[in-house]
């Protein structure tokens, strides 16, 4: 007889064997008590059935917004600032993540984006030369207002743009004003030479 059939014969005495079972049986009850407990470890360690409701945090202040989540033993990290909006306070809550009503557990962290203290900077565009339209329309597309009073200048162009005036002072391209600011436009009355 060969080595392997002599090999694979024992083999196959063990696999028969009492003690074969025993094994098998005892790492069965291993694996069972092993996943038991942890699970139990699991729900104790990560507060299985806690549930703290996310309050509404827009609007708020971090002061007020840091009060809050202290007293819910929750966390928060602020993430972003978004584009103004003059509805919220200044360097106010303006979205959370998770959302308000939401479910979450102690220590959970919740993600803040802040309202900005003022619109961002844009920069004046050179519009000399355009018409009162043309430079209409492309302040507004940039995020300006354009203010309904109008300077009138000698000039041989009728309704051209022949600069611009911010809170009662001429601009010059290049310079940076907050988006929304109103611009008023000097124009050609087309009178000149």
């Amino acid at each position: 007889m060969s080595k392997f059939s002599e090999n694979f014969k024992n083999l196959f005495q063990f696999i028969k064997s009492k003690s074969f079972f025993i094994q098998i049986g005892i790492a069965v009850v291993s694996i069972l008590v092993f996943v038991f407990v942890l699970q139990w470890w699991l729900g104790v360690t990560t507060n299985h059935n806690q549930k703290i409701q996310v309050p509404n945090l827009h609007k708020m202040s971090l002061d007020a917004v840091e009060k809050k989540l202290d007293e819910l033993n929750l966390e928060f990290i602020v993430i972003d600032s978004a584009s103004y909006n003059p509805d919220y306070p200044k360097k106010s809550v303006i979205e959370q993540n998770p959302e308000t009503g939401d479910f979450v557990k102690e220590k959970r962290k919740i993600y803040l984006t802040l309202n900005p203290s003022k619109y961002r900077d844009v920069e004046i565009p050179d519009l000399n030369g355009r018409t009162q339209r043309q430079a209409s329309t492309h302040l507004r597309s940039i995020g300006f207002n354009v203010g309904k009073d109008i300077t009138w200048v000698r000039d041989i162009g009728k309704n051209v743009v022949r600069g611009l005036i911010y809170k009662g002072n001429k601009i010059e391209p290049g310079t940076k004003l907050p988006k929304k600011s109103t611009i008023e436009l000097i124009l050609g009355d087309g009178n000149g030479n």
